[in-house]
């Protein structure tokens, strides 16, 4: 294929209008489509209905230690679901604390608990004149949403290939006090579905922050979540990797089953050093009485074990490799070698990061909901929702059905193409006008 940019004038505009007559037909054929939040498709979904009866009226509610799980008790969550937790998060079961449904509640909880009470006897953060968080970016949406509602100053740190840009990381938090945590999705990173490089990882373990109070928020939410059985990205245990190094409390480590059982009621956890969970019990036992208990010894007798969320893992597989497939595959048969836009294939998580020519994603998020395609918002992935070159688009291919993402896929590249060539006819008249 010719790149737009090596194209005439003349030949951009001929090909903008043909493709604005197949905009038109997909405009009148009244599509709803979405591909803007990883959530999981129905089919996914059936495949826990099984925990649905693993409980029953007549079924022993008696958790190992004794505890009836109808009853008050058992703060930190019951032994077999904390070791199904810790075994995912390949951390000890003593170093975990079970939660609700929702690890995005625990990381907020933990913000808020260090805005109110500080850290280990820190001074609270709400009393500091100012707070940041570094954001390795393009990242999580509702990461960055908990930090800017706690008023907290966000730092753009890019993401390379080996995960953030670790010499800005140790500048800024080595020499900044007012530097307090890092967010982190080290494996399958969202959007991009990078996972952070072994050397990488040693150097988080090796940082010497400048904050005694520094933490590293490590939310592995895709931890077992492979899209191939033959590829699988290998991610160093940072909880461990940071005792080895002589810093067992700089790192908050989150998990949860949100896109392996029921998103709505899943099961989540927080991974942290023995002087970490003691804090978080104390203001725990304020707080609650204790978590859904029912819940946890439903999802510990539905998998049994890790081997069993393992094997359910490949299920999910399953249904969404032909999906980011397909997405990869119209990408590439469609775009590439036209240098208007670049992407990634992961290997695991649940998005495709894109990035479109400088200043065009928010026209092309603009141009396919026209044609009947939601997206994520663009900027989104970046703080404050504002993308400095206005180019990452992060799509989510595991919600519509096979049949509707071929469809979205084909609507998404067609809007790609019109809004880059409008952009570099621009450029060309600017270059002729000069």
């Amino acid at each position: 294929m010719t790149a737009y940019k090596d194209m005439s004038r003349e030949e951009l505009l001929e090909l903008k209008s043909r493709l604005e007559k197949e905009f038109e037909d997909v405009k009148g054929k009244g599509l709803k489509l979405d591909m803007s939040r990883g959530k999981p498709s129905k089919a996914q979904l059936d495949l826990s209905m099984g925990m649905m009866d693993v409980l029953k009226s007549t079924s022993d509610l008696v958790c190992e230690e004794g505890v009836d799980c109808r009853n008050y008790g058992v703060i930190d969550g019951i032994k077999e679901a904390k070791q199904l937790l810790s075994d995912m998060m390949e951390v000890p079961k003593d170093n975990i604390i079970i939660f609700g449904n929702s690890s995005l509640n625990v990381m907020y909880d933990t913000v808020a608990r260090a805005m109110t009470h500080g850290i280990m006897g820190s001074t609270p953060w709400a009393k500091l004149d100012k707070v940041k968080f570094l954001c390795p970016v393009p990242g999580y949406d509702r990461h960055f949403a908990i930090t800017e509602h706690f008023g907290i100053e966000m730092i753009n740190i890019p993401m390379t290939s080996d995960g953030p840009d670790m010499d800005l990381v140790e500048q800024y938090v080595e020499n900044d006090p007012a530097v307090k945590g890092i967010w982190c999705v080290p494996k399958y990173s969202n959007p991009q579905g990078i996972t952070y490089s072994d050397e990488t990882v040693h150097r988080f373990a090796k940082l010497n922050p400048a904050a005694e109070d520094f933490r590293i928020f490590w939310d592995n939410a895709y931890g077992i979540h492979h899209l191939y059985e033959d590829k699988q990205d290998y991610l160093i245990e940072i909880l461990m990797e940071c005792k080895k190094e002589g810093h067992p409390n700089m790192v908050y480590k989150f998990g949860s089953t949100s896109k392996i059982s029921f998103p709505g009621s899943g099961i989540a956890a927080i991974a942290a050093s023995d002087e970490n969970l003691a804090e978080i019990r104390k203001m725990m036992s304020v707080q609650t009485i204790g978590h859904d208990k029912l819940n946890q010894l439903r999802h510990a007798r539905f998998f049994g074990d890790i081997h069993g969320m393992v094997q359910h893992m490949k299920k999910h597989a399953d249904i969404l490799r032909p999906k980011f497939d397909t997405v990869l595959s119209v990408l590439e048969s469609e775009l590439g070698g036209l240098e208007i836009g670049s992407w990634m294939a992961p290997r695991g998580g649940y998005f495709i990061s894109f990035d479109a020519l400088d200043g065009c994603a928010k026209a092309i998020v603009a141009k396919a909901k026209e044609a009947g395609l939601i997206l994520t918002k663009a900027g989104a992935t970046f703080p404050y929702g504002k993308d400095p070159k206005d180019s990452n688009i992060r799509i989510a291919p595991s919600f519509p059905t096979p049949e509707e993402l071929e469809v979205a896929a084909q609507v998404f590249v067609l809007s790609v193409k019109l809004v880059s060539i409008d952009k570099i006819l621009g450029e060309k008249v600017e270059v002729e006008e000069a």
